[in-house]
């Protein structure tokens, strides 16, 4: 949907709002302590947004935007693997030493297992801000009850939330909660969901405005967003889904009222977008159309940024894989460099290949747009027998609940 056509349905949803127009600007996102001054953050993506992406993002940013911050959240941390000190999660959780604030995204299932979590990010100093995870739609974590699936059963939502608050308190670091409307149109939680966390201590809540059936396919419902900053209205309230552009950022907050937005597959291969987003909430028009060489040198400064995160060339060079499609969408690039940049297993095999490309070729406009990342098609949420009973947990569910985080242990 364009943004037109956003701020169109937005007149119709929301007729007491008067003429739906863009923002020329908007104030700091405040969470808790922390004060961002571009009211945008990062969605945590996995096996995307580790510390090499983030301080991509970062350097895009700020160079356009006199320094202005946005907050950068690490890829999704289970709890338990945390506490047990996984390797690969301990690797996660690595900031830059000038990543402020240092932003760390939990999932958890268990109270205890969450205030654990949360006591080491805090006391040891590894984090200024603690998201928590209630949207993922994966189904390995949705048929245990975890994800998207939790907060249909309110009392387990509130004290994990209520855990993390209480650990992170004493220092200062504010909490906050991501989620979804719910599991499927007939079972929505969001709004009991955003009071319960409001109510429970969390320093703001955040909307992706689909369902877990819907994963990421289809159009997010911004409405909902809307619905949620009228029923939530003494903390942010953050908004996310189809934010492919800097104008689409815009007609999010114009048509729902949130405080800020949290961008996803938006930025994938589009680094720069976080430039545009900064520019767009100080109300400035520049937007960034790079050229072909720019975007080639963006995409090997990534690769070299993973190489120095997984002290490895080869696992580098093989994470940079995924990223390629969506650096080069829509330019002109032959289909024996794209498969040679499929099999990428060297920087120097890297910049052989990249070396064959027009490095003047201009931004293509239209063809590099919109969409970027697996939408999927609608599906149906695998629960655990009689979920959706009652919005309590029964001792059978509280005891398959607890195998959740062990699905997705290890980060």
């Amino acid at each position: 949907m364009s943004t037109t056509a956003r701020l169109e349905t937005a007149r119709l949803d929301h007729p007491e709002r008067g003429d739906v127009g863009l923002p020329a600007a908007l104030p700091p996102l405040r969470i808790g302590p922390l004060e961002i001054a571009s009211p945008v953050v990062l969605a945590p993506m996995a096996g995307i947004t580790n510390r090499a992406f983030r301080r991509l993002c970062r350097e895009y940013g700020t160079a356009r935007s006199s320094g202005a911050t946005s907050l950068y959240v690490s890829e999704m941390i289970t709890s338990r693997a945390l506490v047990e000190r996984n390797e690969l999660t301990m690797r996660l959780i690595e900031h830059d030493l000038d990543e402020s604030p240092r932003s760390t995204q939990l999932y958890s299932v268990d109270p205890v297992t969450t205030a654990a979590a949360v006591r080491i990010l805090v006391s040891e100093d590894r984090a200024d801000h603690i998201d928590l995870n209630f949207g993922c739609p994966v189904p390995k974590v949705t048929r245990r009850g975890g994800g998207g699936a939790l907060p249909w059963k309110r009392e387990l939502f509130r004290s994990i939330v209520a855990a993390a608050v209480r650990e992170a308190s004493p220092y200062d670091v504010p909490v906050t909660v991501k989620m979804r409307m719910g599991i499927d149109p007939e079972h929505q939680t969001y709004l009991d969901a955003g009071r319960l966390a409001r109510d429970a201590g969390a320093a703001a809540v955040a909307l992706h405005a689909r369902t877990v059936a819907q994963a990421y396919s289809g159009v997010a419902d911004w409405s909902a967003i809307a619905r949620l900053k009228e029923a939530v209205t003494d903390i942010p309230v953050l908004g996310n889904g189809d934010i492919w552009s800097a104008e689409d950022a815009l007609a999010m907050v114009a048509a729902t009222g949130c405080d800020g937005v949290v961008v996803g597959r938006g930025c994938l291969g589009r680094p720069w977008l976080f430039a545009d987003l900064a520019a767009a909430f100080a109300g400035r028009p520049e937007r960034a159309q790079p050229t072909l060489g720019e975007v080639v040198d963006t995409l090997r400064r990534h690769a070299g940024y993973l190489v120095d995160f997984y002290d490895d060339e080869v696992k580098g060079c093989r994470d940079i894989r995924k990223h390629i499609a969506w650096y080069l969408k829509g330019f002109p690039a032959g289909s024996e460099i794209r498969n040679g940049l499929a099999l990428v297993d060297s920087l120097a095999a890297l910049d052989d290949l990249v070396g064959g490309l027009d490095r003047a070729a201009p931004w293509p406009g239209e063809p590099a747009e919109g969409q970027r990342g697996r939408a999927g098609n609608p599906r149906h949420v695998v629960l655990p027998e009689g979920w959706l009973d009652s919005r309590d947990l029964t001792p059978a569910q509280q005891a398959l609940v607890a195998e959740a985080e062990e699905s997705v242990s290890g980060g």
